[in-house]
């Protein structure tokens, strides 16, 4: 019994030198990890700006499958958020602020644990990019006696950080590098009553605008009585690789047309009916200049006039709103074309010469008739010549 109470004592002297050993420590940490992703900057960023893909890449998500992470409207740029909950413990993470393909600034709270999370995005050679992520805050005791029994924050942190970086880099080299393009071939597209926003755009920013502001629009369909009548699309009026701007409409199909109020910034139209070139890309949104390029191919090898008066038509038939691979993303480019003239062809009138030609006898005004030719002057009738005399006996029978 001795043995048992000094191993008893032992162990409770243990916890106690334990105890005061953490909490004598700074609870104050900072960890930072970086790896050269095999994509391109704007695809990482895209890709880490959305929490709907933390849970993808993650290595603490990945590998607790009690985790269960929940996500309101808003999952990309200043203000997105996302929260989770598990067996070991409850957490939520916001972003501050971002600099569009450049860094991300974001707050995350776990159980008593605060951090303020920074990352950065460089270009690499060959199209790679350098990927810093740097997390500085304070610990709670339990994570304190978490770290300090399993190497320190830097090991415990900086662990999740490397297999989270090398998931992301796993999964863009695969969902961003699968991808098909295939032209369609000359199409006929209806016309669409629609509610969207018009405004002139950095083409590379487009993407982002797009999950800006289709919510807004689908919002203020479901406020305003309106039915989505199919997936949102983008109507490029102008489209300048020079400048690297397009003035664009983000529009939502509805089932009817509507007239907005003056200064809304949401407006309705109608997408009048045209022919195009269609073409579908199935993949990632970066891989669009490959769809414009074998569209234009296929314009000039078949000879096909477009249509200058505006640029071209996108229809995002699988977006972000619907999956979160970007493998999975289905993008349809129209570009309108003019419609072919048909000549029409003249019936050929058979005529047979041994057949004779009857013309219908017509009801003419007498006064319009044409007078008859004037008949010709009978010929006089010549003298008879006078009978010759005869003698008395020529006359006598005897």
């Amino acid at each position: 019994m001795k043995i048992l109470k000094y191993i008893f004592l032992l162990l409770l002297l243990s916890l106690v030198a334990l105890t005061v050993f953490v909490a004598t420590q700074k609870g104050i940490f900072t960890v930072e990890r970086s790896k050269v992703i095999n994509s391109p900057k704007a695809t990482v960023y895209n890709y880490i700006n959305d929490f709907r893909n933390y849970e993808d890449f993650e290595s603490w998500s990945v590998a607790d499958p009690s985790i269960k992470m929940t996500f309101p409207n808003k999952t990309a740029g200043n203000g997105a958020s996302y929260y989770w909950t598990g067996s070991e413990g409850n957490g939520n993470a916001i972003t501050l602020k971002t600099k569009e393909g450049e860094s991300i600034q974001q707050k995350m709270k776990y159980d008593g644990t605060e951090a303020d999370v920074n990352w950065t995005f460089k270009d690499t050679l060959g199209g790679k990019t350098k990927v810093t992520w740097k997390a500085s805050g304070t610990m709670s005791f339990l994570f304190k006696v978490y770290t300090a029994l399993n190497g320190g924050s830097d090991k415990v942190i900086g662990t999740i950080y490397e297999k989270s970086l090398a998931n992301i880099d796993k999964n863009l080299d695969y969902e961003t590098r699968t991808f098909a393009v295939e032209v369609n071939g000359v199409v006929k597209k209806t016309e669409t009553p629609y509610i969207g926003q018009t405004f002139t755009s950095e083409i590379q920013k487009i993407s982002k605008n797009a999950r800006i502001v289709i919510p807004k629009l689908i919002e203020f369909s479901q406020n305003n009585g309106l039915s989505a009548n199919g997936k949102p699309f983008i109507i490029y009026h102008t489209y300048n690789t020079a400048t690297g701007l397009a003035k664009i409409s983000i529009c939502l199909p509805t089932n009817k047309e509507i007239m907005t109020t003056s200064g809304s910034d949401i407006l309705g139209g109608t997408l009048k009916g045209f022919e195009a070139v269609k073409t579908t890309l199935k993949g990632d949104y970066s891989h669009i200049n490959d769809a414009i390029t074998k569209t234009t191919a296929f314009i000039n090898k078949e000879k096909i006039t477009p249509d200058l008066s505006w640029s071209h038509l996108e229809i995002l038939t699988v977006s972000k709103l619907d999956v979160k691979s970007p493998s999975k993303l289905v993008t349809e480019v129209y570009y309108p074309v003019q419609p072919k003239i048909v000549p029409v062809a003249k019936t050929p009138v058979y005529r047979t010469d041994t057949e004779p030609t009857y013309t219908e006898p017509t009801e003419t005004d007498p006064a319009e008739a044409p007078k008859a030719a004037p008949k010709p002057a009978p010929k006089p009738k010549p003298t008879p010549k006078p009978a010759p005399k005869t003698t008395e006996e020529e006359q006598s029978e005897f």
